[in-house]
């Protein structure tokens, strides 16, 4: 019933009906039962930040897009950005939206690279940790925090860079520079970010609610002209921009196909509520891109700084 529900969300016009219509399935789940993983703890006389990442949510994206990644595509899309920056085993890269480690560990594993995988969110940090501790890469994959209100990424510390939606709401101006001066001279840099071709209408109830969704501010979300033009303006040449919203698009439905085929069983209460928002998440931002009000962009670029 559950899995017929969100289905129909892939197919129906509103998204606010298609949504409400699967509210409705979850008042009548299970009780809840224990999470798949344990919430993060704060460590000892510090206060636990607020996650866009519960455990719940992140167990529901681990089914949609594999084991450690929090995005569409997971390890075949990963190596598919990474490769054409030609990485091999003496290569060091900085990987920014590492997430829940998956990505570290896919670059790792298939091309052998030094990875130093950095996330804002403490949830995904410290699921990330676990991951590479699990998988016996803590010596080749390093996992840490950042800022984006403060990037300062260690200048000309990494031969290459893949940044993965880098900016979310943050302005991108002082995090591309910051990204810049970290690429060793002739390092090259592959970055993909939601961009809006025309500014997004704030008042409009799509618009809104997908912000909200998303923990992004839509009047923060720009053109990707704009994004180019800042990556010229800190010795970085753009070889290549490219609209990869259709690829984006079709890996996420091939997530949810997948996954609400694999559902065998009703959902516990506590599995379902994540699932709702999700599927509204995805419902919005799928629509936002069909309507040409989002696009999906890579840019692949080199870094024309000389060494002084």
């Amino acid at each position: 019933m559950l899995a017929s529900a969100v289905r129909s969300l892939f197919r129906r016009s509103s998204p606010r009906s298609s949504v409400a219509a699967l509210q409705t399935l979850v008042p009548r789940m299970a009780q809840p039962v224990p999470p798949v993983e344990p919430p993060v703890e704060a460590p000892k006389g510090e206060t636990r930040v607020p996650t866009a990442w519960p455990a719940g949510r992140l167990a529901l994206v681990h089914e949609l897009w594999g084991a450690g990644f929090i995005f569409p595509g997971g390890e075949i899309e990963t190596l598919r950005l990474t490769r054409p920056l030609g990485i091999s085993n003496a290569a060091s890269l900085l990987m920014i939206g590492v997430g829940s480690g998956g990505p570290a560990l896919s670059v790792t594993r298939n091309l052998g690279a030094w990875v130093t995988g950095m996330d804002t969110d403490p949830s995904l940090v410290a699921a990330a940790v676990m991951l590479v501790k699990r998988a016996q890469l803590d010596k080749k994959v390093t996992i840490k925090a950042w800022d984006p209100e403060n990037p300062a990424f260690i200048a000309r510390s990494h031969h290459h860079c893949l940044a993965l939606e880098p900016f979310h709401g943050a302005h991108p101006e002082p995090i591309i520079a910051s990204l810049a001066q970290a690429l060793r001279p002739g390092g090259q840099m592959v970055i993909t970010e939601l961009t809006a071709p025309v500014p997004l209408d704030t008042t409009d109830p799509t618009v809104r609610r997908w912000g909200e969704l998303e923990k992004r501010k839509p009047a923060n979300v720009l053109a990707a002209t704009a994004i180019t033009r800042m990556l010229g303006r800190v010795s970085l040449d753009v070889r290549i921009s490219e609209d990869m919203s259709e690829r984006h698009l079709e890996h996420a439905m091939l997530g949810w196909r997948v996954m609400l085929r694999d559902l065998g069983r009703k959902p516990s209460r506590q599995e379902a509520v994540p699932m709702v928002a999700e599927a509204e998440l995805w419902l919005l931002r799928r629509r936002l891109i069909r309507e040409g009000r989002l696009q999906m962009m890579r840019w692949h670029a080199i870094s024309t700084a000389t060494a002084n």
